[in-house]
C-alpha cells in the first residue's frame, strides 16, 4: 500500500486501505462506489480526507481536518493529493500503466 504525502501542519500521508474505505462507508451509510464525488459538501469532503489521514493520527477528526486545511494549505492542493491516493487504492494508476505496455 502506498502513501501520498500532503503538507499541512506537518507532512501527513494519505492512505486509503480497507479500513479507511470502511470508515467512509460507515459515515456515508452506503458503499463508496455509490458516493457521488462531484457533489460533496465540505463536511463530506473533510470526512473523506480524514479517513485517509486517520491511520497516522487517531485524534484527528473531520473538523480538525478542515482547520488544518484552512490554516496550512488550500482545498485544491489537498483534494489533488487525496484524489491521487484514493485512485491508487483501487489500482487506477496501475491499470493505466498496464495499457501502455
Amino acid at each position: 500500500m502506498s502513501y501520498t504525502p500532503i503538507e499541512l501542519d506537518k507532512v501527513r500521508n494519505f492512505r486509503y486501505g480497507m479500513r479507511a474505505i470502511s470508515l467512509i462507508e460507515k459515515k456515508f451509510k452506503k458503499p463508496v462506489s455509490k458516493i457521488d464525488m462531484d457533489s460533496l459538501t465540505m463536511e463530506e469532503t473533510a470526512t473523506i480526507i480524514w479517513a485517509g489521514l486517520q491511520h497516522e493520527d487517531s485524534n484527528l477528526t473531520p473538523d480538525k481536518v478542515m482547520d488544518l486545511i484552512d490554516e496550512h494549505s488550500n482545498l485544491l492542493t489537498v483534494m489533488k493529493a487525496m484524489n491521487e491516493a484514493f485512485q491508487g487504492a483501487f489500482g487506477v494508476g496501475e491499470i493505466e500503466e498496464g495499457k501502455n505496455e
